[in-house]
């Protein structure tokens, strides 16, 4: 398989999967439902927030505007920068693959920043309609992520005896999230994990200059 074979097909098959997930969710559930699918630690969880990753916010207005277009220009970037490397001969597979991932998940979140406000009427108190005749809840640039992956796998509470923490409540993993911020994160993971392997001819490829610089 090319490496521009593995760009389209990771980035179709993950905003497939991000917006389906998305579109049931917004049209199954109202905004705090949740239901656990496998024990108590794997749950969907239905939260929207202004657009920052893991259920976390940004800020409305302006703030909210600025993300968005801010997102866009990262998308360019990384558009531009993968293009590059499919036609490098030195880029490898598992390279390109990973970033993909990451563009996937950026424009995945873009696509609710920008369109969701307009498409879908408000989830508080209420499952959403799609195309609601009195319009969406939000302009063009203001719509809010959808997050819904929540995997409390343990919680309890800190020893009195750690400092700072002791006797607070904790739990692990708080954040809930969603396609698009697992495909950054996978993405981001794999680029640390094989980057001396993903950037071996590079580094081969410096050696070799500096040691011809070297006096002899």
């Amino acid at each position: 398989m090319s490496k521009k074979t593995i760009v389209y097909l990771t980035i179709f098959l993950s905003l497939v999967i991000d917006q389906a997930s998305k579109f049931w969710v917004k049209l199954t559930m109202m905004s705090g439902e949740e239901y656990a699918y496998f024990g108590q630690w794997a749950r969907i969880h239905f939260i929207e927030n202004e657009g920052m990753a893991f259920g976390m916010s940004f800020g409305v207005g302006m703030g909210k505007f600025l993300l968005t277009f801010s997102r866009i220009v990262a998308v360019a970037f990384i558009s531009y920068y993968l293009s590059q490397q499919i036609k490098s001969k030195e880029s490898s597979k598992g390279f390109v693959f990973a970033m993909a991932l990451i563009l996937a998940g950026a424009i995945g979140n873009i696509i609710d920043s920008i369109f969701f406000g307009q498409i879908f009427s408000h989830s508080e108190g209420q499952i959403a309609t799609l195309f609601p005749k009195t319009g969406g809840y939000a302009g063009w640039f203001h719509g809010r992520v959808v997050d819904m992956l929540y995997f409390p796998l343990c919680r309890g509470y800190w020893p009195k005896w750690v400092p700072f923490v002791g006797g607070d409540y904790f739990e692990f993993f708080r954040y809930i999230f969603n396609i698009s911020d697992a495909c950054i994160t996978v993405g981001v993971s794999i680029i640390l994990i094989f980057q001396k392997r993903f950037f071996k001819e590079d580094s081969s490829e410096n050696q070799s200059a500096d040691s011809a610089l070297q006096p002899k």
